[in-house]
């Protein structure tokens, strides 16, 4: 990349804090606005996708805007990225996705410190979490490989449509995951339910590398005519 480790790693950080306080922000607004369930949700999520369109177009080319520990790690498995910077990045990420958490409690007055006791467990929640990882990885492998330029759209427009489809409300990202577990708001998880979220978001990463592998490995025009 052009640009030093350094950068790099406020911009993963920085990324993913506005991203996390942006989820978290959005969610409490949403509750103290409307007291339907729905509504909340679709507060929360259109903010969502709006600021990962911003985000990934905005830091892109200095980190590649991963912003998620999973992405991370299907980048490391590619060999895109090597093994000491996607640990940084997954560091970084992290620590701003918790700092993302604290200042939307700052912004709201919100107790700074707190723990979520949202339950959020359970085989469906996990597949849910699967899928959405796994959906999340391939559309970025796939717009990239196809059109870079097309990457932030994709990325936003898919986490809108999986808060609705999925019962999990699409974390799909393991630091994302980690700091709603420090939020006893809309969006918060238990922090005691996070590490199963985590398991299922890198199974769902890892089974997204290894579909693209094969579904965008070119073939010769006998073998594709075959």
């Amino acid at each position: 990349m052009a640009y030093d480790l350094t950068r790099r790693l406020v911009a993963e950080a920085l990324g993913t804090g506005l991203l996390v306080a942006t989820v978290v922000g959005s969610g409490i607004m949403a509750e103290r606005l409307s007291d339907d369930v729905a509504i909340q949700l679709l507060g929360n999520t259109l903010p969502t996708g709006a600021i990962l369109v911003v985000l990934i177009m905005t830091f892109g080319p200095v980190s590649g805007a991963h912003f998620n520990p999973a992405v991370t790690l299907a980048f490391r498995i590619r060999g895109d990225i090597a093994g000491a910077a996607a640990l940084a990045y997954v560091v970084a990420q992290i620590c701003g996705g918790i700092l993302g958490t604290w200042a939307a409690h700052g912004m709201f007055e919100e107790s700074i410190f707190q723990f979520s006791q949202k339950v959020r467990t359970g085989g469906s929640q996990w597949f849910a979490e699967i899928i959405a990882t796994f959906g999340l990885v391939l559309i970025i492998f796939a717009g990239v490989k196809q059109r870079a330029d097309a990457v932030p759209v994709l990325v936003g427009l898919y986490i809108t449509a999986a808060y609705w489809f999925t019962a999990s409300t699409s974390f799909a990202n393991p630091a994302v995951a980690i700091s709603r577990g420090l939020t006893d708001t809309f969006s918060g998880i238990r922090p005691l339910d996070v590490p199963g979220f985590i398991v299922a978001q890198v199974v769902g990463a890892v089974l997204a590398v290894l579909l693209f592998a094969w579904l965008y490995r070119e073939t010769d025009d006998g073998a594709a005519k075959g």
